[in-house]
């Protein structure tokens, strides 16, 4: 049988990478220190900072975009805190190596060597697998850190969660890009062939993806070219579009934070100017597709919901037509968008909502509202007087939904433009209906 308290090789000291390793291996951060576009979390106020420092490491869920360190950092921090090294990915694991791992932890713990597990995409497991972590992680036989690109809050369990402390990296800024982009070019020993426009094309394109960024310069790095490239040669010779800045070096967020202005503004002319700008320069137009989208939520909502599908739409028929003849479908997105009453009600209502529910916790909703599948929930009042609306004058009961001890909160208000000035007259149906029966009801 294998000596489990040996040195196994996920805690054996690191390996330098090999000269002809992948570029993003070789220049892996070494210490916290070295993460770039993190330090709101690694240094010495931030959340691991401060455990580092304290020497003691709660379990934790990395929360962020590709690329942006999430495994670099679960490494540096069992080495920081002197813990055993274990990673799983949960697209290629299951039931059988998650025991394994739990034996293996707990007969390290009997030697007092605690393990730090590392799941990477652990949204990928189910909820039954998810729920099988809970003991292991409650009894300090692993110290679980997992990597997600997805809203733990719709992700993962709940039970999970709240054994957890979820930490949100951020996608890596042009400053943290240029970084990495300087230490490529230190380990590789000479400059990228790119004129300082490509360079900056090439930043852009990596979206806040580190690791992709690190794969098209190696790229760059590999070939003999007699003389750089510009961003349209870069463009080519990736087979990839490419943001491409003028004279001034405006970034794709100068032009993108335009765009959103001059649509919120209800300008389309702008807002067409500005679309021009990032198309015919190479911007990806799935990227614009997905800000146009966003302003639909965000600064129309209900007062025009055909907007959203518009958006929607637009990025259906830009699949199926790409580039150039899809490109016309964001346009008309665009301008469906510019002309659109406005209005940020829903937006506001989320952010209301989201803080209403954190400050709550979990209160239980009223029984009369919830169903009943079982003799005993029944006996003890689930379901009971519940109205059901369809049944009622006008398809209303205007019964109270909210949990006891809650008192009514208003987090959507619509406006009057669009759309939503109906709804804002259905609502003050809703209530006044709702007033009449309640006072019909003392």
């Amino acid at each position: 049988m294998a000596d489990l308290f040996s040195d196994d090789p996920v805690e054996a000291a690191p390996v330098p990478p090999a000269a002809d390793a992948p570029l993003a291996d070789r220049l892996r951060p070494a210490s916290l220190g070295d993460v770039v576009g993190q330090e709101h979390l690694t240094g010495p106020e931030g959340a691991i900072g401060r455990m580092v420092a304290a020497g003691k490491l709660s379990s934790l869920i990395l929360w962020g975009p590709p690329g942006t360190g999430k495994t670099s950092i679960a490494r540096l921090l069992a080495q920081a805190v002197d813990l055993r090294f274990v990673p799983l990915s949960a697209v290629f694991s299951g039931v059988a190596d998650l025991k394994r791992v739990f034996a293996e932890a707990r007969e390290h713990a009997k030697a007092g060597r605690r393990t730090l597990l590392f799941v990477d995409e652990i949204h990928r497991f189910n909820r039954a697998q998810q729920d099988g972590f809970l003991p292991f992680v409650e009894d300090g036989t692993v110290t679980l850190v997992g990597a997600t690109t997805e809203n733990p809050s719709f992700e993962l369990n709940a039970a999970l969660l709240s054994r957890c402390q979820v930490l949100i990296l951020r996608r890596l800024d042009h400053v943290a890009l240029c970084s990495l982009l300087d230490r490529a070019e230190d380990v590789v020993g000479r400059a990228l062939p790119l004129t300082p426009a490509a360079r900056d094309a090439l930043v852009a394109s990596a979206d806040g993806d580190g690791r992709f960024l690190l794969n098209q310069a190696e790229t760059l790095f590999d070939v003999a070219l007699e003389q750089a490239l510009d961003p349209t040669a870069l463009a080519a010779f990736l087979q990839r579009r490419v943001a491409v800045y003028d004279k001034d070096r405006e970034g794709h967020y100068n032009l993108i934070s335009a765009l959103h202005k001059g649509l919120r503004g209800s300008d389309p002319q702008a807002a067409l100017y500005y679309l021009a700008r990032m198309l015919t320069a190479g911007e990806e137009p799935l990227y614009v597709l997905r800000r146009l989208t966003r302003f639909a939520s965000e600064d129309i909502g209900l007062a025009d919901p055909q907007a959203l599908v518009q958006c929607l739409a637009a990025k259906d028929a830009y699949d199926f037509l790409g580039s150039p003849e899809g490109e016309l479908a964001i346009v008309q997105a665009c301008l469906y968008c510019a002309v659109a009453p406005k209005s940020n009600a829903a937006y506001k209502a989320q952010k209301a909502a989201w803080r209403s529910a954190k400050d709550t916790g979990s209160l239980m909703p009223p029984k009369h509202i919830l169903n009943a599948p079982t003799k005993l929930m029944k006996d003890i009042g689930y379901g009971r007087g519940y109205a059901y609306d369809h049944d009622e004058q006008a398809g209303f009961s205007g019964q109270d939904y909210w949990p006891e001890g809650m008192s009514p909160q208003r987090f959507y208000e619509p406006t009057d433009r669009g759309f939503e000035a109906k709804v804002a007259e259905r609502l003050r149906y809703w209530a006044e209906l709702r007033s009449e029966r309640r006072s019909s009801d003392d």
